[in-house]
């Protein structure tokens, strides 16, 4: 009898040594004469535990973890192949409450299917909502998206059909489908996550945007820093076949610049061009790649497409509440015990996330602070950990969920070089188009060390400095670098004495 192994290929446990884990128990099974065969897998979200290992018995798929080189002859030796007891054995992995209090839609199957297998996809849900898209009218399928509520999980939360039903109503001879994954944000990982262990959900996604706007070819663009997501992509664009029909996708490689990020930015790039930002209007919608009119939209967003068209609009908007509908899969990092995915649908605040996911600071000291959205991100403080995870709650604090990236700080952080940190990062990762982000960002290092100084008087200049950057910018890079600037300086002022 051969006995299924799931061993995550996913960066991250590739980097806690999951391929020596492999080739340990590929050895001892050899050496044992025990038949098994391995699946590489898709990453659960739970990043302590890894690696981890779930073997396939007759009574479900029994969890091991974090698992090293070093602990594979035990484990064979208490029978781990039949899901025997050991100090590593976790029980069925959906079990966990780490993984049981979340509720899984746009993730739900990565960590569970072989991600190179269009059977396994298609055997788990998948292909469901392409399969209704064809058989609708492409402003039906508009108008399904538009009724679920879903906005763009990308950072700018705009509202998907809005922005599909400008590029349906924009006649043009060729029209362009393109996936941001230029996933660059300090603290995210959703969108690897979700191309390394369940590509097809993206693939579908998009093939579903280009028949609901009349487009015939998508664009990916990875991240520089992603081989194994654009691998894991490549691969199943070429298992996908005629599947897609008449849809074709390519994938490219980004450059390494943040500011591709931005979407005009990324156009250029992928035109071959500098990636710079470009003046709107016109928006991409209208004029877009090559100047057609084009969808963008991040990962997430396409992953969260297929259940939509499959389950229906109401299925979706039915999570979240508010303007904020579904669920997005939220990313713990930094100083955290327990750092990892979690799904939830909008309506938890940052404190339960923090707390009863998390489980506080992985150094055992309180929380001082916590950038929500990327290196762009406001820092917030404890007095604000019980805000809802929700844009408009959000936004009327001042701070942005961006792409659900959340980065931890205990009480031992500096904030003022925190702050330094951003308008540094911003001076570093400019375009050089406008004036308020090149020339500003390098000003507000300057004004910062000087207030570090001991110039208080300063402080007024940065907080000028900071109104022209986030009113005369081109784009968000310079625009939002004042959140965690001015954030860092009202809530922690006395790091700047």
């Amino acid at each position: 009898m051969i006995t299924t192994l799931f061993v995550p290929g996913d960066a991250a446990a590739l980097a806690l040594g999951a391929d020596a884990v492999v080739a340990a128990i590929a050895t001892e099974a050899a050496r044992r004469g025990s038949e098994i065969q391995i699946v590489r897998n898709g990453s659960r979200g739970l990043l302590w535990l890894e690696p981890l290992i779930e073997v396939v018995t007759p009574q479900g798929r029994v969890a091991y973890g974090p698992v090293s080189r070093t602990d594979v002859c035990k484990l064979f030796d208490s029978g781990f192949l039949t899901g025997g007891a050991h100090p590593l054995r976790l029980g069925a992995a959906e079990s966990i409450p780490y993984l049981a209090r979340q509720q899984r839609v746009t993730m739900r199957r990565v960590g569970v299917v072989d991600p190179r297998s269009p059977a396994d996809y298609l055997a788990n849900g998948g292909g469901e909502g392409l399969a209704r898209a064809r058989g609708m009218a492409p402003a039906d399928i508009v108008r399904a998206v538009t009724d679920s509520g879903l906005r763009g999980r990308g950072g700018a939360a705009f509202p998907t059909g809005i922005k599909w039903k400008t590029v349906f109503d924009t006649p043009a001879d060729q029209k362009y489908v393109v996936c941001n994954a230029d996933e660059g944000d300090s603290g995210t990982f959703s969108d690897r996550m979700l191309m390394e262990g369940d590509p097809f959900c993206l693939i579908e996604g998009m093939a579903i945007a280009g028949r609901a706007v009349g487009a015939s070819r998508g664009y990916i663009y990875v991240r520089s820093e992603y081989p194994h997501a654009f691998a894991a992509l490549k691969a199943a664009l070429e298992e996908a076949g005629d599947w897609l029909g008449d849809f074709r996708i390519e994938v490219r490689k980004a450059a390494g610049a943040y500011v591709c990020g931005e979407e005009t930015a990324m156009l250029e790039s992928i035109e071959g061009k500098r990636g710079i930002v470009r003046a709107k209007p016109p928006l991409p919608a209208i004029s877009g790649l090559f100047g057609q009119p084009t969808v963008i939209n991040n990962v997430i967003t396409f992953g969260a497409v297929p259940d939509i068209l499959a389950r229906g609009a109401d299925f979706y908007r039915d999570f979240g509440i508010g303007r904020s509908r579904g669920t997005l899969p939220f990313q713990l990092a930094g100083n955290i015990k327990y750092g990892g995915l979690v799904e939830v649908p909008f309506g938890l605040t940052l404190r339960e996330l923090l707390y009863d996911f998390g489980g506080g600071s992985r150094s055992g000291r309180p929380l001082r602070a916590v950038q929500v959205g990327g290196p762009l991100g406001a820092y917030l403080p404890d007095s604000q950990f019980d805000t809802v995870l929700d844009y408009e709650a959000f936004a009327a604090i001042g701070a942005v969920l961006g792409h659900g990236g959340i980065v931890a700080f205990d009480d031992t952080v500096d904030m003022a070089k925190q702050a330094r940190y951003a308008m540094q990062f911003c001076a570093l990762e400019s375009c050089g188009k406008c004036t308020p982000c090149r020339i500003g960002s390098t000003r507000g290092v300057e004004v910062i060390d000087r207030i570090r100084a001991g110039q208080d008087e300063q402080i007024e200049l940065l907080r000028s400095l900071c109104d022209t950057m986030t009113y005369g910018s081109l784009c968000a890079m310079g625009g939002m670098t004042p959140y965690p600037v001015l954030s860092a300086l009202n809530h922690f002022p006395e790091d700047f004495r």
